[in-house]
């Protein structure tokens, strides 16, 4: 039998949080009502929500005597410039396996994948499925040169991986005792999971970003070793902020970056926490989230994103118009 996995430590533990008053009260909420957890404070490469679950699944690589991590994701992808992070930090190669042709141009994440030493393997391909096996394909390559390569899951997502939001969750917990919900975007799925598993299906609300097409099963899938009761139907998930996809930007994100931002100074991305944000205002709308419950939202981080959406730019001239 396996020795179980130990983590390691790469973020900075606990984050803090901090009210938003002024955003409470223009929900409708008490300016107590609404907090947010702000793990795009985690430290290393910038900080997000992905540094929980790769001190789990780096743990794991070196586990296994990986020299090398390779992963795969979108080209604006936290994950991946996350990866890479984890990887300077330990002295490890890291290759990141993206979808379709570089650009004229690099900006946002793909900047900081540069600074982080990351090789960069652009495959031409678009389906998800492909995209595996070009990262497949990739690791044959280096072992063939003698590297010994792990395969991060996209998205940083696997069972193994939500442990590390079990650990937030329980976290989080501690800092607010009176948690009755917690927001936060559901991408890859372990980020959700593990904060089911700690929190429970009735504390917890994910947002679906359109990043997989089956987001409840996924969750369910990678909270079954913690929580193995959880079904896909228990699960609470927002699916009406997608818009016309992944990439795209949509007016109730636009409304959600603009109010937090004027309101409480903190910058969201429009892929994630936007859509989070917006899915939160829509629950308080709605009166699923309430005057007198405490409702924490999750801040995963993203900020390069912003600089590499390529709507932003006219988003931001339209604001510019308003101002």
């Amino acid at each position: 039998m396996s020795a179980p996995i130990v983590p390691l430590t790469l973020g900075t533990w606990p984050t803090p949080v901090e009210p938003m008053p002024r955003l409470a009260i223009a929900l409708g909420l008490g300016r107590d009502d609404l907090l947010i957890k702000r793990d795009d404070l985690s430290g290393l490469g910038g900080g997000g929500n992905k540094i929980r679950k790769l001190e789990w699944t780096v743990a794991e690589a070196l586990a296994n005597d990986a020299d090398t991590l390779v992963t795969t994701g979108a080209p604006q992808s936290n994950h991946a410039r996350l990866t890479a992070a984890a990887a300077a930090r330990l002295g490890l190669r890291a290759v990141l396996v993206f979808p379709g042709e570089p650009g004229p141009t690099r900006s946002g994440n793909l900047v900081l994948d540069a600074f982080l030493g990351a090789e960069i393997v652009f495959t031409g391909v678009q389906s998800r499925q492909a995209l595996a096996d070009a990262a497949t394909q990739v690791c044959e390559r280096l072992r063939s040169d003698g590297a010994r390569p792990a395969l991060i899951p996209f998205g940083g997502s696997s069972a193994l991986a939500a442990r590390g939001y079990a650990q937030g969750g329980e976290e989080l917990l501690s800092q607010v005792p009176g948690l009755r919900t917690a927001v936060v975007a559901l991408g890859s799925g372990a980020t959700m999971a593990g904060l089911v598993a700690s929190l429970g299906t009735d504390r917890t609300l994910g947002v679906d970003v359109g990043a997989v097409d089956d987001p409840r099963q996924r969750v369910a899938a990678f909270v079954a070793p913690l929580s193995p009761d959880v079904r896909p139907d228990d699960l609470r998930v927002d699916r009406d902020q997608i818009g016309s996809g992944y990439a795209s930007l949509t007016a109730p994100v636009e409304e959600a970056l603009t109010l937090v931002a004027r309101l409480e100074g903190i910058i969201f991305d429009p892929t994630y926490t936007g859509r989070a944000m917006a899915g939160l205002i829509a629950a308080a709308r709605r009166g699923e989230i309430a005057p007198g419950d405490t409702t924490v939202f999750l801040h995963t981080g993203g900020l390069p994103g912003v600089f590499g959406h390529p709507e932003v730019p006219a988003f931001a001239g339209r604001v510019e118009k308003i101002n």
